[in-house]
C-alpha cells in the first residue's frame, strides 16, 4: 500500500527471491551503504525504512526483506500483501534462483496489489566469470511480465540505489477523483468541513 501526502508517499515494499540471492545485502547496501562479506540468513523477515526524494515527491520506502528459505514461504503473503512495489532477486549465477525468481512473480500476478511495481534484479553482477543467467534473458522475462529489469551487485553498489529510485519514479501519484487500488489518498478537509472517515490514513 501506498499512502499519500501533501507531496509525500509512503510506500511499502517487499524483497522476494531465493535464499542466498542477496536481498538483505541488497537491502543493507541501500539503507546503510554497508555490505557484509557473510550475511546471516534473515529469520522470517527483517524490517528498514528509508526515504528517496524523487521529483517533486518525497518516498519513505517501508521495506520488508523476507527470507528466502522454503520453510518461510507460507508466511511471504503477510509481507507482500498491501504492498506498493517489490523486488524480485535472484543470483546471476544460479539458475535455480531465476526459476525460482520466476514463481516469485506468477505468485504475485495471481495474488498481489495489481497496480503494484516490481523489479526484477539479478544481483551478484561483480561475479560475470561465474554467471549462469544472461542479462538479455532475464530482460526478455520481465517485459513479457510487465517488470522493469536491473543487474545489481550488493558488493560494488552498481544500480543498487538506481532499483529503488526507479520504483519511486514508477510509483502511482494521487489522481484528485480516483483511488487506485491498494492507494489511500490522504488530504486535509477543507476549512469548515469535517474530516470524513473514508480518508483516514491506515497502515498494513
Amino acid at each position: 500500500m501506498a499512502t499519500i501526502g501533501h507531496n509525500n508517499l509512503n510506500a511499502k515494499l517487499v524483497l522476494l527471491g531465493d535464499m542466498g540471492a542477496g536481498k538483505s545485502s541488497l537491502v543493507l547496501r541501500f539503507v546503510k551503504g554497508q555490505f557484509l562479506e557473510f550475511q546471516e540468513s534473515t529469520i522470517g523477515a527483517a524490517f528498514f525504512s528509508q526515504t528517496l526524494a524523487v521529483n517533486d515527491a518525497t518516498v519513505k520506502f517501508e521495506i520488508w526483506d523476507t527470507a528466502g528459505q522454503e520453510r518461510y514461504h507460507s508466511l511471504a503473503p503477510m509481507y507482500y500483501r498491501g504492498a506498493a512495489a517489490a523486488i524480485i532477486v535472484y543470483d546471476i549465477t544460479s539458475t535455480d534462483s531465476f526459476m525460482r525468481a520466476k514463481k516469485w512473480v506468477q505468485e504475485l500476478q495471481k495474488q498481489g496489489n495489481p497496480n503494484m511495481v516490481m523489479a526484477l534484479a539479478g544481483n551478484k553482477s561483480d561475479l560475470e566469470e561465474k554467471r549462469k543467467v544472461t542479462a538479455e534473458e532475464a530482460r526478455v522475462y520481465a517485459e513479457e511480465n510487465g517488470l522493469f529489469f536491473m543487474e545489481t551487485s550488493a558488493k560494488t553498489a552498481a544500480n543498487v540505489n538506481d532499483v529503488f529510485y526507479e520504483i519511486a519514479k514508477r510509483l502511482p501519484r494521487a489522481q484528485p477523483v480516483q483511488n487506485p487500488a491498494g492507494m489511500v489518498l490522504v488530504d486535509r478537509p477543507a476549512e469548515g468541513t469535517r474530516s470524513a472517515t473514508c480518508c483516514n490514513a491506515y497502515h498494513v
